[in-house]
C-alpha cells in the first residue's frame, strides 16, 4: 500500500492523537467569543391594525438603507454594540462605581449588600463577585439591622478609599477590598442647632468626594444639611452646610436628595450643588464660604417630588437635574436663574430614590435610564436623544456610569441585573478583557454534586480511616472554597448549613484558661454562693468578729418546750 493511500486511510486515527505530550497551552477564539456578547438587536415596533406598512417606494428603501447606516455610525460612537452580564444581586442594583484604572467594579443593592468585582479575575464562565460587604453589619458598627445601600463611591484621587452611603445617619468609607476604614460620628437628636452636632442626625441620601483632594468628602441627608468631612478624622464634620427651607410650616427644614461636587478640568474654582425635597436648587463656591448659597432657585423642579440626580459638566458651566416631577433641566452656572433647556422624562424616584443622570466624561453626551429599562443618550444642548437602546426591557433602569478610561457604560437595574456595555472597537479591558479570556476548565471532580452524596448520610459498615474520604473532602474544600456557591457567594445545596464568619473581634475573646490564671476571684462564678457563706457558720460562732463586745453579756435563748399532746409545726415551704 503506498503512503499516500495509508494516510489518507489512518487521517481520522491520526487527528485524534495528540501531536506532543506535556501540558497544552489552552487557547481562545476571541472573535467567537465577543460575538457571542453582542446584544440582539431591538424588537421592531408592532404595526397598529388597519395600518399596513408600504415600503415598495424606492424612497422608503433608501430611507431605510440610510437609516442602516446610521445605526452602524452610531455603534461606532457609542460603546453598546457588546454586554456583559452580571448577576450577582438579589434584589434591584442601586449604585456601580469604578476605580479610576477601570480594574474594580463595585455595585449596591437594596439587598443590603456591597459586591466586589475584579475584571482579571473573571473569565467568560466566572462572572462572578470575589467579595460581599454587609456595610452596616461590621466591626464596628453600633446597628447590627442591614439597611438599603444607596451609594457607593470610588474616590477620584485615592483609588483605595470607598464612600459608602447607606439608609443610616452614618456614612461609611471602605478599602477597594471591603475592609472598614472610617464610620463617621452620628450627631445629637437633641440639640436644635444643627451646627452644633458632630454629625447626621437623620439618614443620608447621598454624597460625593472632592474632585481635587483626597481627604475630604460631602454628605446630604434628611436633616437638611450638608456635612463635608475629613477621612482621616472621624469623630466630627469639618464643615456643616445648613439648608434653610422657604416653604411655610417646615420649621426651615428639608430634606436634600441629591449632591454633586465638580471641579472644570482647565482649573477654576470648584462648586457644589445640591437638591431639596421642596424643589429648591443651591450651589456653593467648592472651597466656601459656606454661610449662605452663591445662587439659589426656589422652584427648580416641583414641591415635594424627589429630585434624584444631579451632575456637573467637566467644565463646570452646565449643571443637569433629573427631577421627581417627570422632567430633566439643564442649568449654566453663570445664569443660574431659569432652566436653557427643559424636556420632559418619567421619573423613577418615587419607587428608586437612586435613579441618577449623568453627563459623559468629555460632556458630549448625558445618559439616564427610564421606567422601561432604556438606555437613553442625550444630547446636552437640545436633551434630545441621541440614541435609546433597550438593555433591561420591563424593569427600570436605575443607575449609568461612562468610565472615561474603558469607554464603557455600566447600568444597575431592578431586575439585580448588573450590565456592562462595550465596543470591541473602541473600548479597552473591562468587559473586552473577560470575554477575551479563554473559559476557565473544569474537572468533574470540581463538582461535588456528581463526587459525593451525602443525603441519606454515611453507611455504617463503610470503613473510614486517617487520611480518607474525609480528609480528601476537607483537603478539597480548600483548595475549592468556591466550589457549590452561587456568583452571589451563597450555597447551591440547601441542606448547608450557615457557618458564622469568625470576626477579629471573636478572635480577642479571652479563653477560660487565662480568665483561671490571670483574673483574681474569677473561681467564685462556678460556685454555689449560700454553700461559700455556710463553711464560714462555725468559724462565725466560736469566734464571732462583730458581736464579741455582746458576748458575756447576750441572755440565752430559751424556746418553749412542746407537750406530747402538741405536734412540732410544720414547716413552710420553700417557694421556688
Amino acid at each position: 500500500m503506498e503512503p499516500d493511500e495509508l494516510s489518507a486511510e489512518d487521517e481520522a486515527l491520526r487527528s485524534f492523537l495528540p501531536t506532543s505530550f506535556g501540558k497544552q497551552s489552552r487557547t481562545a477564539n476571541v472573535k467567537a467569543q465577543i460575538d457571542l456578547s453582542r446584544r440582539k438587536p431591538a424588537a421592531e415596533p408592532k404595526q397598529l391594525p388597519g395600518i399596513s406598512a408600504d415600503t415598495s417606494s424606492g424612497e422608503d428603501a433608501a430611507s431605510a438603507a440610510s437609516d442602516a447606516e446610521d445605526d452602524s455610525e452610531e455603534e461606532d460612537e457609542f460603546p453598546v454594540s457588546h454586554e456583559m452580564l452580571l448577576k450577582t444581586h438579589q434584589r434591584a442594583v442601586t449604585t456601580a462605581t469604578l476605580d479610576p484604572s477601570g480594574t474594580r467594579l463595585v455595585t449596591g443593592s437594596t439587598d443590603c449588600t456591597v459586591k466586589f468585582h475584579d475584571f482579571a479575575a473573571m473569565t467568560p464562565t466566572t462572572i462572578r463577585a470575589f467579595r460581599s460587604v454587609d456595610p452596616t453589619a461590621t466591626k464596628g458598627s453600633a446597628n447590627a439591622e442591614s439597611h438599603p445601600v444607596h451609594q457607593v463611591l470610588f474616590n477620584p484621587i485615592s483609588p483605595s478609599q470607598i464612600l459608602v452611603i447607606t439608609a443610616l445617619p452614618q456614612a461609611r468609607v471602605f478599602s477597594r477590598d471591603g475592609e472598614l476604614l472610617t464610620e463617621f460620628a452620628k450627631g445629637d437628636m437633641y440639640l436644635r442647632d444643627l451646627h452644633n452636632t458632630k454629625g447626621h442626625i437623620a439618614e443620608v441620601t447621598c454624597g460625593a468626594w472632592h474632585p481635587t483632594n483626597r481627604d475630604l468628602c460631602v454628605t446630604a441627608g434628611t436633616d437638611s444639611t450638608l456635612r463635608i468631612w475629613d477621612a482621616n478624622n472621624k469623630r466630627a464634620q469639618k464643615e456643616v452646610i445648613v439648608h434653610k427651607s422657604r416653604i411655610a410650616g417646615s420649621a426651615g427644614r428639608t430634606r436634600m436628595t441629591a449632591v454633586a461636587w465638580g471641579s472644570p478640568m482647565q482649573g477654576g474654582n470648584n462648586l457644589l450643588v445640591a437638591a431639596a425635597l421642596d424643589g429648591s436648587l443651591a450651589m456653593w463656591s467648592g472651597e466656601g464660604p459656606y454661610h449662605r448659597p452663591a445662587a439659589d432657585i426656589r422652584d427648580a423642579h416641583a414641591r415635594d417630588t424627589w429630585t434624584s440626580g444631579v451632575d456637573i459638566s467637566a467644565d463646570g458651566r452646565l449643571v443637569v437635574t433629573r427631577g421627581g416631577d417627570d422632567t430633566i433641566k439643564l442649568w449654566d452656572t453663570r445664569k443660574f436663574r431659569a432652566p436653557i433647556t427643559t424636556v420632559t422624562h418619567p421619573s423613577t424616584s418615587s419607587q428608586y430614590p437612586t435613579s441618577n443622570i449623568r453627563f459623559s466624561p468629555t460632556s458630549a453626551n448625558i445618559l439616564t435610564g427610564s421606567e422601561t429599562g432604556d438606555l437613553h443618550i442625550l444630547n446636552p444642548a437640545t436633551l434630545r436623544p441621541e440614541l435609546v437602546t433597550p438593555v433591561t426591557p420591563g424593569s427600570p433602569l436605575i443607575t449609568v456610569l461612562w468610565h472615561e478610561k474603558l469607554n464603557q457604560i455600566i447600568t444597575g437595574s431592578a431586575n439585580a441585573e448588573t450590565h456592562v456595555l462595550y465596543n470591541p472597537n473602541i473600548s479597552t479591558n473591562g468587559a473586552k478583557l473577560v470575554m477575551s479570556k479563554a473559559p476557565k476548565r473544569r474537572h468533574i471532580d470540581d463538582d461535588p454534586n456528581l463526587t459525593m452524596d451525602l443525603a441519606h448520610g454515611i453507611s455504617g459498615d463503610s470503613v473510614i480511616t486517617p487520611g480518607g474520604a474525609q480528609s480528601a473532602a476537607t483537603s478539597f474544600a480548600a483548595r475549592h472554597p468556591n466550589v457549590g456557591l452561587t456568583a452571589s457567594g451563597r450555597s447551591r445545596d440547601p441542606r448547608r448549613p450557615h457557618v458564622p464568619a469568625t470576626t477579629p473581634f471573636a478572635k480577642s475573646q479571652p479563653d477560660e484558661k487565662h480568665i483561671r490564671e490571670h483574673i483574681p476571684l474569677s473561681s467564685m462564678r462556678d460556685e454555689d454562693p449560700r454553700e461559700a457563706l455556710l463553711k464560714y457558720a462555725e468559724k462565725a460562732e466560736k469566734d464571732p468578729m462583730f458581736t464579741n463586745a455582746w458576748k458575756t453579756t447576750q441572755p440565752k435563748t430559751i424556746y418553749a418546750e412542746l407537750s406530747e399532746e402538741e405536734e412540732e409545726p410544720e414547716k413552710k415551704k420553700v417557694k421556688r
